[in-house]
């Protein structure tokens, strides 16, 4: 039973066994297990939205399942599967909470505070599900005999300002879930959530400035969840619009290095949240290395690849070979009947392997010579070959079950999340893909490939792998292929929003900016100094809100000797402060640093590679939306810097 009196369905985005199926193919379907009985109305509201996909044909699908067989059947001595392990309870817990930066929860350590800080910006939802978490791990460790895991309320007794964790003698489970109800959750009554309930053929809004799980929470409470699964989403995927707020929207690469290390943390976190608000549990596969070739492209790590690349040119974040080879498309392929879906010559696609192998380096191969039905076969087998899927080895069971959350809206709030969880050369590698698919997608009148038809070919390739040897539930290969092609269709269709780091995330960012910030000032000696200035600050911050304007300096030395000076009011966004320091350039004869590095357009500066960076206090970089009202952001963040300066990268090329 969950919090809410209501039977938690058991959802395990696990594969079921780790032996070779009996199926011929080598390559299997990342799986999840059978279903119990309590998720029978969840199995009924999936088959019933697939159905309405059956005129859609599954042919493409199986053609390519039976393309990937015999491209493998010659290599089957060479593969080497991995042996995927079902991990003991406790051992799940265990690599969740380290990989959610919690990994001093497990033991005796005295380094406390980097949880501390972290635990301090969750959400209620999200810190029940670190709750349930270390319970699950604390009763494995007693059955074990191991020393007892230390409970989460004897770690740190303030969760955030003026809020006080339980006591030590209460004992409650769910006692963190209490606590933390008021701490950080942002007030459900002031949110609309009437968007939530399916409303075809218009415009919905996509809120991303409240946490996902507690928006679920808040639906589930409410029935209208239930209400949302009656409607079949259909053929024709709903339009959404991201809810912009007074702060805009983030985009991934609009922040810092530094701080999008801590995206993919909070995000599983949330992940594991919105799942256990939706009763899905989730589990990850952990897999053994493959043994690399001696080959220096096909079948070689991401990571390996970019590090090659990176010799050549510093600035690569996709795999040289898959542009050279998404650009020969482009160039060429775009308007070729039946592109990805007509199979090119096998032996021709082996032998052209084989030449790029030795003379990609080197500049000599010409891809001018090359059929483009055998340049999409090398994409493909590109992406297959890699010794670890694309989605990762331990999320590609959890992209897989995507397919098992009823509604549309949470199934892209997941799908959102698992982006972000990505590590960075996948995520680029994987955005390039689906940038060039949206392209073969916008080709369609010519190449008779539409979204549909592109998805379910390359649905195998990004959803088997050779290293996930999993056995197919029977009777369930049509389902599972069909929630796969939704998947990849998905990704395709709302890739612009599923690019998008979440208002919530950045400011659970830009708390623990601030929580390390003060941590280190209180290792000052000049502590008395500090304190007085912090509370100096915090007063002169309190003023600042209530202060109806203000003037402040925009910097952009890297063009400018001087700076601009503006005055921000509640209407004054970042497309206004760009267009001032456009029009000052022009008309004042500033100094100009740097004019090669402005575009002249008929006597004018072009301002749109021009951007407002938010710098310091309690973000490390932040490129800003242009529809972000300065003066709300200077609330945030009074102590930051503005930097007008370019976007590396743009336009934006991987």
């Amino acid at each position: 039973m969950d919090r809410l009196g209501k039977p938690r369905r058991r959802v395990v985005l696990q594969p079921v066994g780790s032996g070779r199926s009996t199926r011929n193919c080598s390559c299997k379907m990342s799986q999840i297990a059978p279903k119990s009985p309590l998720a029978s109305p969840l199995s009924a509201h999936i088959n019933s939205r697939l159905d309405s996909l059956d005129h859609l044909s599954m042919d493409s699908f199986w053609l390519e399942v039976e393309n990937i067989k015999q491209s493998s059947e010659s290599e089957q001595e060479e593969c080497s599967l991995a042996d995927v392990k079902t991990q003991e309870e406790g051992d799940a817990e265990a690599e969740w909470l380290q990989d959610a930066g919690l990994s001093d929860l497990l033991g005796d350590r005295t380094s406390e505070n980097d949880n501390i800080v972290l635990l301090s910006t969750l959400t209620k939802t999200q810190a029940a599900a670190v709750q349930r978490r270390l319970d699950t791990y604390s009763r494995s460790r007693r059955r074990k005999n191991k020393h007892p895991v230390r409970d989460v309320r004897d770690i740190f007794g303030v969760v955030s300002a003026g809020e006080t964790v339980a006591k030590k003698e209460d004992s409650r489970p769910d006692q963190l879930w209490h606590n933390l109800q008021t701490a950080n959750v942002q007030k459900p009554e002031t949110q609309d959530y009437s968007c939530m309930v399916r409303n075809p053929g218009k415009e919905e809004a996509f809120n991303m400035d409240v946490a996902y799980s507690e928006q679920a929470a808040i639906l589930l409470k409410g029935s209208f969840l239930s209400e949302s699964r009656r409607i079949k989403d259909g053929n024709a995927l709903t339009k959404f619009k991201i809810s912009k707020g007074r702060l805009g929207v983030t985009r991934i690469g609009d922040l810092s290095a530094q701080d999008m290390k801590k995206i993919p943390t909070l995000a599983l976190i949330e992940l594991t949240a919105l799942c256990d608000v939706l009763g899905f549990e989730l589990k990850r596969n952990k897999a053994v290395k493959l043994k690399t070739t001696e080959k220096r492209l096909f079948g070689v790590p991401l990571n390996t690849l970019l590090e090659n690349d990176q010799k050549l040119l510093p600035s690569t974040k996709v795999p040289l070979l898959l542009q050279a080879l998404l650009s020969c498309l482009e160039k060429r392929g775009l308007e070729t009947e039946g592109i990805l879906r007509v199979s090119g010559s096998q032996t021709r696609i082996k032998s052209l392997e084989r030449k790029l192998e030795s003379d990609f380096y080197t500049g000599l191969f010409r891809w001018d010579e090359v059929h483009q039905n055998d340049v999409s076969g090398l994409l493909k087998r590109f992406i297959r070959e890699l010794p670890a899927p694309l989605l990762t080895a331990e999320y590609l069971p959890a992209f897989a079950a995507v397919q098992n959350i009823p509604d549309l809206k949470q199934r892209l709030q997941a799908l959102n999340l698992l982006i972000l969880i990505l590590p960075e050369p996948n995520r680029n590698t994987l955005k390039a893909l689906l940038e060039f698919l949206s392209k073969v997608v916008a080709r369609e009148n010519n190449n008779k490939m539409n979204l549909w038809n592109v998805s379910t070919v390359m649905a195998p390739n990004l959803f088997m792998h050779k290293g996930l040897p999993n056995k197919i539930p029977e009777g369930k290969e049509k389902q599972l292929a069909e929630g796969a092609a939704d998947v990849v269709r998905m990704m395709i269709h709302y890739q612009d929003l599923l690019w998008t780091v979440s208002s919530f995330l950045v400011a659970q960012v830009r708390k623990l900016n601030e929580s390390n910030s003060k941590r280190y000032q209180f290792c000052d000696k000049r502590i008395k100094n500090l304190l007085r200035k912090i509370h100096a600050d915090k007063d002169k911050v309190e003023k600042n809100q209530a202060e109806p304007s203000k003037i402040v300096k925009v910097h952009a030395s890297l063009l400018l000797k001087d700076s601009l000076e503006v005055h921000l009011n509640n209407a004054t966004r970042v497309a206004d402060v760009l267009r001032q320091f456009q029009k000052n350039l022009c008309q004042n004869g500033w100094n100009i640093v740097n004019t090669v590095s402005l575009l002249k357009c008929n006597n004018s500066v072009e301002s749109t590679n021009l951007f407002l960076y938010e710098v310091g206090g309690n973000i490390g970089e932040h490129c800003l939306d242009p529809d972000t009202y300065l003066l709300d952001l200077y609330h945030v963040n009074p102590h930051a810097e503005w930097i007008i300066k370019q976007n590396p990268s743009y336009p934006r090329m991987f």
